[in-house]
């Protein structure tokens, strides 16, 4: 099993995806993930040993949710659909179709993201400590009018679990190239960095 940070953005992508989303889930997680597995379980709505074997965790409004994919699972959705009305005022639970739209503005499709090309960003040649990265690509991405982005790479790359998926994950935001290569920036972006975003950014996933 595993239980996955996303970002609202990141739900918005998943157009054309369905999932069951339970809202106000303080605590653990995994707690959520066993407990929603033994409870559909037992009411008949996860059939033939199937079990929800991943979920996401994501907060919008200062309250935090979780969704249930339902790649993968053997569901009986009639009596999913029951249970969610039944236990609406304790779990609060919607479809993700629904919630997307209702509460988020909609999902992001193909066509409408058209994803503007990464900017190149000098990090070849850089002090390659990841929070100095990671600062630089900040830094560029907001000169490139691409504020949201900066924060949802930011969220993302301190949740990380090693040096190498950090990188990744910056590489999925920005174009790395070397300090030769870039041309029409300053030499360093790295002397404009502010510090201040430095203090907002702390590890959690346990890399050096």
């Amino acid at each position: 099993m595993s239980i996955e940070k996303i970002t609202e953005k990141q739900l918005r992508r998943m157009d054309g995806k369905e999932g069951l989303i339970l809202q106000g889930c303080g605590g653990d997680p995994q707690e959520w993930l066993d407990g929603i597995n033994d409870m559909l379980t037992e009411n008949g709505i996860l059939r033939n040993g199937s079990r929800f074997k991943d979920c996401s965790v994501f907060s919008h409004d200062e309250c935090t949710c979780i969704l249930f994919p339902f790649d993968g699972a053997d569901l009986d959705i009639v009596k999913l659909a029951m249970w969610r009305l039944q236990t609406h005022g304790q779990f609060g639970g919607t479809w993700l179709s629904d919630y997307v739209p209702n509460r988020l503005g909609g999902f992001i499709t193909d066509e409408q993201s058209r994803e503007r090309q990464k900017p190149d960003c000098p990090l070849i040649g850089q002090d390659g400590n990841i929070f100095n990265l990671m600062g630089i690509a900040t830094l560029t991405l907001k000169r490139n009018g691409m504020s949201d982005e900066a924060k949802e790479m930011r969220e993302r790359v301190v949740q990380c679990g090693s040096y190498e998926e950090a990188l990744n994950t910056l590489g999925e935001y920005v174009n790395i190239v070397s300090i030769d290569e870039y041309y029409g920036c300053e030499e360093d972006d790295s002397e404009d960095y502010d510090e201040d975003e430095g203090e907002e950014m702390e590890m959690e996933g346990g890399m050096s």
